[in-house]
């Protein structure tokens, strides 16, 4: 019991301690009351250097140079409590500085705007920034590359290509002397495509000891290195055959002389690429006789021909095309117009096909049926030449040639249709004998 008295006294005396640290906090950060705090190891900033100082021959040392100050401000403890050295601007403008030496130059200082009305600085720890002004040196240096890795079994490498092959360096004269020559090192791996990289810019003696590049100034901080990676590979030559019923690719006999050329060029280029296409070729062109073509060789953008050719000639030939005429009189219409009668005035019509000589054989008059739209017929009346297209139904690869039309007297239903004149054949009617679509 006593125990447990102890333990509630303790809790009862911390929890007041606490309550009284709360109350001491709020009141001495909510009072006007003025405090004041050091701040240390401000950064100072210098402008102008790479640009008027530069210009003007000189350079900014950094031994004997301020790099930092202190600074005490004045404020409510809250405020300044939160400040640190990113709370404080410190600029040295440099663009008044004409002459190397030390020397004494006006500094620019300001409070961040989230404390700029709530402190003031009261104590600065220097009045004027020092700063050690010296003539620039500077020299031209070659840039070398470092390969690193090699190229993949059956590619070779073309021309390294750097961006910069000499660049400008300044500083001080002990420190530029030391520079022999600026290196870039460039890792390929095992390269199967071209390599292309920006790289870090490293400084090196005579002996090729690398140097700190602190000191070192150069508008060149990044160089651009690129190394080719190229292949030699045998592509196909092909043309683009363009195939239509009756005249299929399967049936020709085609020859490219030469049907192949050796090319070298970029890795990524060729690495899936297996042909060049010379052309469009139409084969319904293509007669029984032997005829011949030539195209030019294009190879791909970047690569060169190793072959030396630069035309490639096409003998083709169609050896076993036949044509024939086959007379029809399927003759169908569709979209026929509502309400109106038709009377067929071309009975029958020869048609033009070609093909393979068993298959232009095995079509007749029952495989072929011309077919007539009606679409911008539904008020006409009267009688029209309509063109006609061709469907063969023989289930061989069979090509139409020419242009078919059938002529028709459209008249109101119910009209009966004019007696034919003396010699002519009498119109049909392709509703006898038959539904519309149907052939008379």
């Amino acid at each position: 019991m006593e125990n447990s008295m102890g333990t509630r006294k303790v809790l009862y005396l911390l929890l007041a301690f606490c309550v009284a640290a709360i109350l001491w906090f709020f009141v001495d950060t909510t009072n006007d009351k003025q405090v004041e705090r050091e701040i240390t190891d401000i950064p100072i900033v210098y402008t102008d250097e790479d640009t008027v100082l530069a210009d003007r021959g000189l350079m900014l040392l950094e031994e004997n140079t301020d790099g930092l100050m202190d600074v005490t401000v004045k404020g409510k403890r809250w405020d300044v409590s939160q400040m640190d050295s990113s709370s404080i601007r410190v600029i040295v403008e440099l663009k008044n500085v004409t002459s190397p030496g030390e020397q004494r130059v006006p500094y620019q200082l300001s409070v961040v705007s989230k404390f700029d009305d709530l402190v003031q600085v009261t104590k600065k720890s220097i009045s004027m920034a020092t700063v050690n002004i010296s003539e620039l040196y500077s020299k031209q240096v070659e840039v070398k590359c470092e390969l690193v890795g090699n190229v993949a079994e059956g590619y070779n490498a073309g021309q390294l290509q750097i961006s910069h092959s000499k660049i400008d360096i300044w500083g001080q004269q002990e420190i530029i002397d030391q520079v022999a020559y600026a290196k870039v090192k460039l890792d390929i791996g095992n390269a199967t495509g071209s390599v292309s990289e920006t790289l870090d810019v490293q400084y090196c003696t005579e002996d090729g000891q690398m140097l700190e590049s602190a000191g070192i100034r150069t508008t060149v901080e990044k160089i651009q290195v690129s190394l080719p990676v190229f292949v030699t590979k045998e592509l196909r030559l092909t043309m683009n055959y363009i195939d239509a019923p009756g005249a299929r690719f399967r049936n020709m006999q085609a020859k490219l002389d030469p049907a192949t050329i050796m090319v070298s060029g970029p890795a990524e280029v060729l690495r899936d690429r297996e042909t060049i296409i010379l052309g469009d070729f139409d084969l319904l062109t293509v007669e029984n006789a032997e005829s011949t073509h030539t195209y030019g060789i294009t190879v791909p953008d970047g690569c060169t021909n190793l072959s030396g050719v630069t035309r490639s000639t096409l003998t083709i030939s169609y050896p076993d095309r036949t044509t024939a005429a086959v007379l029809t009189d399927r003759i169908q219409f569709e979209n026929k117009p509502e309400g109106k009668n038709l009377d067929v005035l071309t009975p029958q019509v020869t048609v033009s096909i070609f093909g393979s000589e068993a298959e232009v054989s095995a079509v007749n008059g029952e495989n072929l049926t011309l077919v007539a739209d009606l679409s911008d017929f539904g008020s006409a009346l009267g009688s029209y030449t309509i063109p006609a297209v061709v469907r063969i139904d023989s289930g061989g690869d069979i090509g139409v040639t020419g242009e078919y039309e059938v002529q028709v007297t459209i008249r109101e239903a119910g009209d009966e249709p004019e007696p034919p004149e003396d010699g002519q054949i009498p119109a049909m009617n392709p509703e006898e004998g038959g539904e519309e679509g149907e052939e008379p």
